[in-house]
């Protein structure tokens, strides 16, 4: 079987044989939703395929291909009677350059839009009975135009517009005061943005637009744009549409079927890969009922088409395609209060609790946003999807986590670069790491943190001080997703281990350690030391300490209990526990139980 990694042409994906998962059902459920739809999803989740689905469903120009390409399909046994009864005209506002002033920009993005025109005359020229007149300096024309020449061919116009605020989130991640005007060149006032929803939005009377559907990324764009397109209905957080892009388990499980005769996979095999794939790439869900978490499309075939091409896991679990999402972490971490948004979340077990999502939110309001749970920032988070919906408290409150460990990933490299931007601090702590996993030595880690990471957690931005702080030191230095399954997992008594590090399956050819750490913090006031004194102590000193006492030995119970539960659930562990204990940001004493 092949699969369509990076393919989103639904045409080639049917008649060449690709792996695909129906959602063809999908259309019936479309059409009754209403005309104007606006669908957000995370970069490269599928999006473009659904619009792909769309196009070739109603294209009126390919009535004869109906058969071929949806009557195996569950919509081919029901067809609604608009099917291929569309003229289509797609936009993909990716292909708009972002780069240059602002005047650059617009005369990009009309540019597109005159270029599809072009496209849409020459494809429905059997259909059309007159030209359609292209106006090079305004696009809005020429849309008046082609809309002019269709009502008198006697079919109605449906809209696609892919990635409608790629352009612009592009020209907003760089936001810097000459970006950010810019930003507000493009959507704000007469921008080339907004007066092309407003042309669009005039348009939708009479036999104009008959129907539009517009993918994204976050709302930010269209709440920026305001009555220039309040026409679109907001289906991102409906339950019903949470599977129209990402993939079930059971579906993975097909595709990993379909490749075990080629790789001589077991059904343990095939479990093992699943199992794996569970922990990097599900965890979506958009909306707080949605029954079932999805995985991510394109990550989930970027693993399937590298296993099903050498019968071996993909070294790098995540697809650097995918990587760019980092820019969103560092553009969050770059806003008042958006560094402790971050720590915040890998201290809190990858979890944050507001009060609800906000569907529409402009980019002023999240920049000057100083509500408590800083509920823009972290809306933002979700619609990039490096947060997803977990569930809802008690109290109605929604949960949002991190949703797998391939973002976990990006979390942590973000933080460990707001923490020390210098690289040669970077590579220094990663090379002590590693004295760590390949030679169970924790002491030149331990060492570096003290002399290098503490005087960063003086700094008074970052607000909390206790074992968490010391546990995010240690899991920037040692996170590492190629050789790792790096998490906080839950003991057979249901308490979480600090830091976990379990050797991927396919990498225990390896001679490196399996490694659980438990971390305890004692306060200087506590101890009843001033920093300076803390740093004069010796080894032997600082074990006399009674508060150090009493933390090591709370944290050798726990290595213990959270150990033996590991070792009961794994059968070849080379595991290796260590209690370490921070005095203040000064001192570290640990321990291997």
């Amino acid at each position: 079987m092949r699969f369509p990694y990076g393919l989103c042409d639904f045409n080639k994906i049917i008649t060449k044989g690709y792996f695909y998962c129906d959602r063809t059902n999908f259309i019936t459920l479309l059409e009754n939703t209403g005309n104007f739809l606006l669908f957000l999803r995370p970069r490269r989740f599928g999006k473009s395929l659904v619009l792909s689905m769309l196009e070739n469903y109603y294209d009126l120009a390919r009535k004869d291909r109906f058969q071929d390409l949806f009557g195996h399909l569950l919509i081919g046994k029901n067809p609604t009677p608009s099917h291929n009864q569309y003229f289509i005209l797609k936009w993909d506002f990716s292909c708009v350059d972002p780069s240059g002033n602002s005047k650059d920009i617009k005369r990009a993005f009309h540019g597109h839009i005159n270029s599809c025109i072009e496209a849409f005359a020459m494809d429905y020229e059997d259909y059309l009975v007159r030209e359609i007149k292209v106006d090079l300096n305004d696009a809005t024309r020429s849309i008046k135009s082609l809309l002019s020449v269709t009502r008198k061919s006697g079919h109605p116009v449906y809209l696609l517009i892919d990635e409608y605020d790629n352009f612009a989130n592009e020209v907003m991640m760089g936001i810097r005061k000459k970006k950010e005007d810019i930003y507000e060149a493009l959507v704000y006032e007469e921008g080339p943005l907004k007066t092309l929803f407003k042309a669009v939005k005039a348009s939708t009377d009479g036999s104009g637009f008959d129907r539009s559907f517009i993918t994204g990324v976050s709302p930010v764009v269209m709440s920026d744009i305001t009555s220039g397109y309040n026409i679109a209905k907001n289906i991102y957080l409906n339950p019903v549409f949470n599977d129209l892009c990402g993939f079930y388990k059971n579906e993975i499980e097909k595709a990993l079927h379909a490749i075990s005769a080629e790789c001589g996979l077991k059904e343990k095999d095939i479990a093992e890969a699943l199992d794996l794939m569970r922990v990097y790439y599900n965890g979506y869900k958009f909306a707080a009922d949605a029954k079932e978490p999805v995985y991510n499309p394109t990550l989930a075939i970027y693993f399937i088409e590298a296993f099903a091409g050498t019968c071996k896991y993909p070294r790098k679990m995540l697809d650097s395609n995918l990587a760019a999402d980092e820019a969103k972490l560092q553009y969050i971490s770059q806003i008042p209060k958006g560094g402790q948004l971050l720590l915040d979340l890998i201290k809190k077990h990858n979890f944050l609790v507001i009060f609800d999502l906000s569907d529409r939110f402009g980019i002023q309001q999240m920049l000057t946003d100083k509500s408590k749970d800083f509920v823009f920032a972290i809306s933002f988070l979700y619609y990039f999807g490096v947060l997803t919906i977990a569930g809802e408290t008690d109290e109605g409150e929604l949960i949002l986590q991190v949703p797998n460990l391939v973002t976990r990933g990006l979390y942590v490299e973000r933080i460990q670069q707001m923490l020390l931007p210098e690289p040669v601090d970077r590579d220094d702590g990663v090379f002590a790491a590693r004295q760590l996993y390949t030679k169970g030595n924790m002491q030149p880690l331990c060492e570096f943190v003290e002399q290098r990471f503490f005087k960063v957690f003086h700094n008074r931005d970052y607000r909390w001080a206790n074992e968490f702080t010391v546990k995010t030191a240690f899991l920037t230095l040692l996170y590492n997703d190629i050789l790792y399954i790096i998490d906080s997992e839950k003991d057979a008594g249901g308490g979480y281990a600090d830091l976990t590090m379990i050797i991927r399956p396919d990498m225990r050819r390896f001679k490196i350690l399996d490694v659980l750490i438990e971390f305890k913090y004692a306060g200087l006031k506590e101890a009843g030391l001033t920093g300076a004194k803390a740093k004069a102590l010796t080894m032997d000193e600082l074990r006399l300490i009674p508060a150090m006492q009493a933390g090591m030995e709370e944290a050798k119970k726990q290595i213990r209990q959270y150990g033996d539960a590991l070792e009961k659930k794994y059968s070849d562990l080379r595991l290796k526990r260590y209690a370490v204990v921070s005095l203040g940001f000064e001192r570290l004493l640990w321990e291997e139980v």
